[in-house]
């Protein structure tokens, strides 16, 4: 259970698909609840509600959920950090708010950078096949998982994901994650790094809004640079607010629209794959 928005493993209704299996058999997901409720209440007494009960007992209950839950995701989360160990895969966590930009930045890298490396992909969304569908565009082999309500990506489901793709050895996978800056910052997911992206029309006090994301996030991709002059952001006040949260980030400076600053990302992540893999 995610502690901050309340959304529950058993209310997500995880789906893992393939873009090409959906493609092939043209799968169609139609939920009907099939239930109609009519309550019809006539009291004639009165109802006298006292609040002296004691909510501690709930709230321990609660908790000790939400800590079974997290405990569970790090046991998986180091599950999947063996596998990739293992098999030298360079795994990269992808967070941020929706409209960042976050797929056109996966986009256009993979289509940069496929011809010399082996790229495989899960993204996450609460529904729609539409971001697989661009990777799958690409020929890169990709699982799309659809949370329902759930708003994160969690351990277990990239775990699933990861058995459908059938990895081959010293390759790297994207994981996108939900659009989100508050939850999936609390769920690992075995990942090398965790790159969260912001975009120039956010506003730069996004870091000190949302900080538990910056602070777990190695690296810092402001995307979105060409609307610099047509947007109110100061981007070293952005940069200094994200420092205050986390000394250690990295920052990119990038346009998935014009390429601008994609280079030096691309040069980034060539020399941690040879780290990694080495």
């Amino acid at each position: 259970m995610c502690g901050t928005c309340g959304c529950g493993t058993e209310e997500q209704g995880v789906t893992i698909k393939n873009p090409k299996d959906i493609k092939t058999h043209n799968h169609h997901h139609h939920h009907h609840d099939g239930h109609t409720h009519s309550h019809e209440h006539s009291h004639d007494h009165d109802h006298h509600h006292h609040q002296d009960h004691d909510h501690s007992h709930s709230h321990k209950t609660v908790i000790e959920l939400e800590k079974d839950i997290l405990h569970h995701n790090e046991v998986m989360a180091s599950r999947n950090k063996g596998y990739f160990d293992a098999k030298n895969i360079f795994a990269l966590n992808l967070v941020s708010s929706p409209g960042s930009g976050k797929t056109s930045i996966l986009e256009k890298t993979l289509q940069d950078l496929k011809d010399d490396i082996s790229f495989y992909v899960i993204e996450g969304d609460q529904q729609t096949m539409n971001d697989a569908n661009r990777i799958d565009a690409l020929n890169i082999p990709v699982v799309q998982i659809n949370t329902g309500k759930g708003c994160h990506l969690e351990s277990d489901m990239v775990y699933d994901a990861v058995k459908k793709l059938n990895m081959k050895d010293h390759s790297v996978l994207m994981i996108e994650n939900v659009g989100n800056l508050v939850c999936p910052s609390m769920f690992n997911l075995g990942e090398s790094k965790r790159i969260v992206i912001i975009s120039t029309t956010e506003g730069e006090d996004k870091p000190i809004k949302y900080p538990d994301m910056f602070h777990t996030s190695d690296i810092c991709i402001i995307n979105k640079v060409d609307l610099l002059p047509y947007v109110n952001i100061n981007l070293d006040k952005l940069k200094d607010y994200a420092l205050r949260v986390n000394s250690n980030l990295k920052f990119f400076e990038v346009s998935a629209t014009n390429g601008q600053g994609m280079e030096d990302w691309y040069k980034w992540l060539k020399s941690e794959i040879l780290v990694q893999q080495s």
